[in-house]
């Protein structure tokens, strides 16, 4: 259990700075806003009686929170909940699909009735907030393509049994049911199967793996549309004082795990061409063995308010249990991690994004924090935005999470309605439109 055991303390010491070594930002260049991003998501059973029926949601919301005025009213006697609630705004995108035992239409089997849900939702669910209003499958060939411009196509692998075509360059406009017919065996392939999500589908069980990986791809989806929306109007000065937080680490997992490599890219270009270090853009971790780990490690007093580890593969050999982490990363992070604990002792898990090169890959990566302008900056905003509303908390993403979480009790009841409506299992009490 590597959380209950500490290693070699002055080893470890050698990898810690302390929080003088990342100086603060000069007053007018201290970043004044926080954008979070969070998703949630539920798998409800339509009808006692019916098990093998479940309905799936999820959504995601970004909350802004203005940082000088939250600061503002943390310093004066009584809390003014107007000014608060002024210095917070909030989108949400959600959507939802039938997972398992339920179908888009007649003959379709479950995973392609999934490919054409996800079609569905990416051309119909738009990110609108100020003057960005883009569907889901915008913001895909957004993040296919470079900053301010969309790709034409994204490479597909064809998932039709005995068909081994790889890398179809499917254009946007291809869409269920017809879709773009593959050079090989001539079924139809769609612009979103280039996320993989149905290749987690199966005939028997609730899909839930596959609908929390839709879910992630829709975050990341919001932070690209957020970041390009002011890296597009507003380079010089809102984009530049703007945190994106994240929460959970810069990562993506499973089938959709390419989409990686597009999210580094896309950011480390948008840095290349926006003044100063920015964009600023952190993961935060909650849970996992790292958090774990970073538990333990102040608990064993190896870090100090203040201190910042660098988890190169020392640590990392420690955290994953293993000698051989040359592997660690290079396929899922697009962010590094570090171990922090802030000033007021709360204890973090940033992934950061470098300016250049991979966090991860077979050589050991960039576990330097020099490759990570952008640090001390995020450093200082979670210093500054400390929230007991869960353990080791940072308020904008405890603000995202409470515009993103599904309601328990009541709220599972109306959703579970929701979907015997639309399954047309209950007659509707409104007339159709």
């Amino acid at each position: 259990m590597p959380a209950e055991h500490v290693p070699d303390r002055a080893e470890l010491r050698k990898r810690v700075q302390p929080r003088s070594a990342f100086p603060l930002p000069a007053d007018p260049d201290r970043l004044v806003a926080a954008i979070a991003i969070d998703g949630s998501r539920l798998t409800e059973r339509v009808r006692d009686g019916l098990p093998s029926v479940v309905y799936g949601y999820a959504q995601t919301a970004a909350a802004y929170v203005d940082l000088g005025a939250m600061e503002t009213q943390r310093a004066e006697r009584f809390v003014d909940p107007h000014a608060l609630d002024k210095a917070v705004n909030s989108a949400l995108v959600s959507f939802d699909l039938p997972c398992a035992g339920a179908y888009e239409r007649v003959g379709l089997d479950i995973t392609t009735s999934w490919r054409h849900a996800i079609d569905r939702i990416f051309r119909s669910k738009r990110v609108e907030v100020n003057n960005l209003n883009k569907t889901l499958l915008d913001l895909l060939m957004l993040l296919h393509g470079t900053p301010g411009s969309q790709a034409a196509r994204v490479p597909v692998n064809c998932p039709h049994d005995g068909c081994r075509e790889e890398d179809v360059p499917v254009a946007a406009a291809a869409a269920a049911p017809t879709g773009q017919p593959c050079p090989s065996c001539g079924h139809a392939l769609f612009t979103t199967d280039v996320l993989r999500v149905h290749e987690e589908v199966v005939e028997e069980g609730t899909n839930e793996s596959a609908l929390s990986r839709l879910m992630s791809v829709a975050e990341l989806l919001v932070l690209v549309g957020l970041a390009t929306l002011l890296w597009d109007q507003h380079r010089r000065d809102l984009l530049p004082s703007t945190l994106f937080i994240v929460d959970g680490p810069l990562a993506m997992y499973g089938p959709p795990a390419k989409l990686r490599k597009r999210a580094l890219d896309y950011f480390q270009a948008m840095a290349s061409t926006t003044p100063g270090p920015g964009p600023f853009v952190v993961g935060v971790e909650k849970t996992g063995a790292t958090v774990d780990y970073a538990r333990a490690l102040v608990r064993n007093g190896v870090l100090e308010p203040g201190d910042l580890l660098t988890v190169d593969t020392y640590v990392l050999s420690y955290v994953t249990n293993t000698s051989s982490v040359s592997a660690y990363g290079k396929e899922t992070y697009w962010g590094r991690k570090f171990i922090y604990r802030s000033m007021d002792g709360r204890v973090l898990v940033p992934t950061v994004v470098p300016a250049t090169g991979a966090p991860y890959d077979t050589t050991g990566g960039l576990p330097d924090p020099a490759s990570y302008p952008t640090l001390a900056a995020t450093l200082d905003v979670f210093d500054r935005t400390g929230s007991s509303m869960y353990q080791d908390g940072i308020i904008p993403v405890a603000l995202a999470h409470g515009k993103a979480a599904f309601p328990i009790g009541v709220g599972t009841d109306v959703l579970r309605l929701v979907a015997r409506h639309k399954l047309g299992m209950v007659r509707s009490p409104f007339p159709a439109t």
